[in-house]
């Protein structure tokens, strides 16, 4: 399925969603009054646009109901939060993230933790599929090491990482169709999770704090422009909660 295509399904769905916690968890009828009451306040200022009074009264009972109306949103808006903030970390796992195709180089980055040894031996094992061009850079001041790797064929590999007798692996996926990536791999931590869902984290005491592959960024055409999808998300999120409010007798 097409990049764009898939993203509006989500877009659409989230749409729904929120649509219905707007209704059973706000109070609509009240949001109802407050935006009719702001309606009336610009009414009157253009009714008395000679009356400065007037006008400064109406400007004031406006910015009243605008923070009565925030207040109002609120409320949808803090049981939205996290679940909204869970769906960007596996979205953007499926679409923030370009993969490698067959010919194009990476870098491989490790980062060692305090407890590990100075000058640990590293070694970066890879199955056929993918090559290892370089020997290992050491960089003491960052405690980094970095490899480049080259894919050779599509498919989904593990590269195998070797430190001193601990061993870790890095999936590697050598395809350009949407599918979730993770770029890096952490210590354990609830951030970890929510924010790079498509890997299991490091093993917690680990003497590796972070394996890292530079995937390129992905963009999605949209309407001729080469378009983060997170714009594209939010903007269609928007477009169908407008679009479906009627139906579903929400006010936003």
């Amino acid at each position: 399925m097409p990049a764009l295509l898939s993203l509006a399904l989500i877009s659409a769905a989230t749409a729904i969603v929120l649509l219905l916690v707007v209704r059973y968890t706000s109070d609509q009828h009240r949001i109802a009054s407050v935006k009719r009451a702001i309606r009336a306040g610009l009414f009157e200022i253009r009714l008395f646009n000679d009356d400065l009074r007037a006008i400064l009264r109406a400007q004031a009972e406006i910015l009243r109901h605008n923070l009565t109306y925030l207040r109002l949103s609120a409320v949808p808006l803090l049981w939205v939060a996290i679940p909204l903030v869970i769906l960007m970390g596996q979205l953007q796992a499926c679409y923030g993230y370009d993969g490698l195709y067959p010919g194009q180089s990476a870098l491989f980055k490790v980062e060692l933790s305090e407890a590990a040894s100075g000058s640990p031996e590293l070694r970066l094992d890879s199955p056929p599929g993918v090559r290892v061009e370089t020997l290992p850079v050491w960089i003491p001041s960052l405690r980094e090491a970095a490899w480049r790797i080259a894919a050779e064929h599509a498919g989904d590999y593990e590269l195998s990482l070797h430190v001193g007798g601990e061993s870790f692996t890095k999936r590697v996926r050598v395809s350009t169709e949407p599918a979730r990536r993770s770029p890096v791999r952490l210590e354990p931590g609830i951030f970890t999770r929510i924010l790079y869902p498509a890997e299991a984290p490091l093993p917690s005491g680990a003497s590796v704090r972070s394996i890292a592959l530079t995937y390129p960024d992905r963009s999605i055409s949209w309407l001729g422009w080469d378009t983060h999808w997170m714009v594209i998300f939010f903007v269609l999120t928007l477009l169908f909660a407008v679009l479906l409010r009627r139906p579903f007798g929400v006010v936003l």
